[in-house]
């Protein structure tokens, strides 16, 4: 029950781990763990039984978040003399202080990953690793796995290497303040402006960034954009639900990391070790992507293609760009899933039909997502020459684990988001909402309203409702504590036109 000294914050934060309880995560270290923590009292910054090498020089800096603190990697370019530019991606090395089958590592491995919930973030290593020793945080010599790679001027990466190294993050900067700035539309964020050469160097970033993503996109790989949902809070108080949408920093990011996952899937494959990969499947439900593109006067195969469906959105983008986002949700929401998978010498994986590419492991968040540490220690394992540290069965049981922990981890996210917009919306019962329907199924038909971009449960009028629909509806009902928003349907708006009578 809510008590009525409780804040909103206090509320959500008791959902949260209601929550996470419910679905076996652990809010909390554990004993073990925080004894453990407790013995760490420095960073790790040489590396045992190998040679790290020293690239604190560099013009490293990171682009995250505004608020941020657990920096999981850095990033520059140097462009050579022969045209191509040399990219460069450091990822903390955590495993120097967080070993394999240690009372943290044990906490992680049940967690698998960091739970970002409205009122708090529950990290999946404690904080003062994530957000201190393990973090590559600026002015501190910090252990990395630098990911490096050779790329051309058509986007092709042309050659990789992968090693340890000693960095020094020279500057922290956030997504919003340098996507201004690269746009023309804002100073030079103070950070960036105070290094000398880190200007160009950023410039430098997002060229062979967009190179990169040009050079998937004629692979086939989808051009799709979400807006995500930010609460806001004064004080203790939800004071409004705001979009985070994608900006060209965020790009600049998203692509390097793409092609670093795919060097480093290249790598082990290689070194004929195991790894852990990240996959999604050809989409659970083409025929309907195919009666949306329909919707929108285009033909898609009957069989899934990336390349068909990738050439339709771009031109849906270009031609309606402030509805082009709840088209690629619906889109996304067909698809299904991601997984991971384990992959192993001599065997083929699928593999990631959005990102059309064939290799593609989680390797760059090791602070917050447990795949991306059994990948480092398999990387770590295979640079030194040693036997993998995980056999097939208890890595056939990670990837299980992981998907089932990540895929939990959402449903506690969506959940919490929606309990933080019942908060704001629980003043606006009877208004009248445009909303795009983002799942049907025998549980149920749920709509995202436009404005704010919020999701909940139809509750009447959900029949002959399919995903990517477009419907007007009327908020009835808001619950706080059990996250619930719910709609009736008001007239018939269809943007889909169905096939065969279906």
């Amino acid at each position: 029950m809510t008590t009525s000294c409780e804040s909103p914050r206090q509320i959500l934060e008791r959902v949260a781990r209601r929550a996470m309880v419910a679905r076996g995560f652990e809010p909390d270290f554990p004993r073990d763990a925080l004894a453990q923590l407790d013995r760490i009292d420095h960073a790790a910054t040489s590396a045992a039984g190998a040679a790290a090498r020293d690239l604190r020089a560099r013009l490293w800096c990171s682009i995250d978040n505004d608020d941020s603190r657990d920096l999981d990697q850095l990033t520059v370019a140097e462009a050579l003399a022969d045209g191509t530019t040399r990219i460069s991606i450091a990822v903390a090395e955590v495993d120097a202080l967080v070993a394999k089958g240690t009372p943290i590592d044990r906490h992680a491995h049940v967690n698998t990953t960091s739970v970002y919930t409205p009122a708090r973030v529950y990290p999946m290593l404690p904080e003062k690793l994530s957000t201190d020793l393990t973090s590559l945080n600026p002015e501190v010599d910090r252990l990395a796995m630098v990911v490096e790679m050779v790329v051309d001027g058509e986007g092709t990466v042309l050659s990789s290497e992968i090693y340890r190294a000693l960095v020094r993050n020279q500057a922290k900067l956030a997504y919003n303040a340098v996507a201004a700035w690269l746009d023309g539309k804002g100073e030079a964020p103070a950070g960036l402006a105070a290094v000398k050469g880190l200007e160009d160097n950023l410039r430098l970033q997002d060229r062979v960034a967009t190179l990169l993503r040009g050079f998937r996109h004629e692979q086939g790989a989808l051009d799709l954009e979400t807006i995500e949902m930010r609460t806001v809070f004064e004080g203790d108080e939800v004071k409004d639900l705001r979009p985070d949408e994608k900006n060209r920093a965020k790009l600049i990011i998203e692509d390097f990391m793409i092609a670093a996952n795919g060097v480093v899937a290249r790598f082990l494959q290689a070194k004929r070790f195991p790894s852990v990969r990240r996959v999604v499947r050809s989409p659970d439900r083409w025929e309907r992507i195919v009666d949306l593109a329909e919707g929108h006067g285009a033909s898609l195969p009957d069989h899934p293609d990336a390349r068909a469906l990738g050439a339709f959105l771009k031109k849906q983008r270009e031609a309606d760009p402030v509805r082009f986002p709840d088209l690629s949700l619906a889109v996304i929401k067909l698809m299904g899933r991601g997984e991971y998978v384990a992959e192993f010498p001599g065997q083929d994986v699928t593999g990631h039909f959005g990102l059309a590419v064939a290799d593609y492991a989680h390797s760059t968040a090791p602070n917050r997502r447990y795949p991306d540490l059994i990948t480092q220690r398999l990387v770590k394992a295979a640079l030194a020459g040693d036997q993998p540290p995980y056999g097939r069965e208890e890595l056939l049981a990670l990837v299980a684990h992981c998907t089932d922990q990540e895929d939990d981890a959402k449903k506690i996210e969506r959940l919490t988001k929606k309990a933080a917009a019942a908060c704001v919306l629980s003043s606006q019962i009877g208004r009248e909402f445009d909303g795009i329907v983002t799942g049907a199924s025998s549980k149920g038909t749920w709509v995202r309203i436009f404005a704010p971009p919020v999701e909940g449960k139809v509750e009447e009028g959900a029949e002959g409702l399919d995903v990517g629909d477009r419907v007007r509806v009327k908020l009835v009902h808001t619950d706080v504590e059990r996250g619930f928003i719910d709609f009736v349907r008001i007239g018939a708006s269809r943007i889909g036109r169905r096939r065969g009578g279906r």
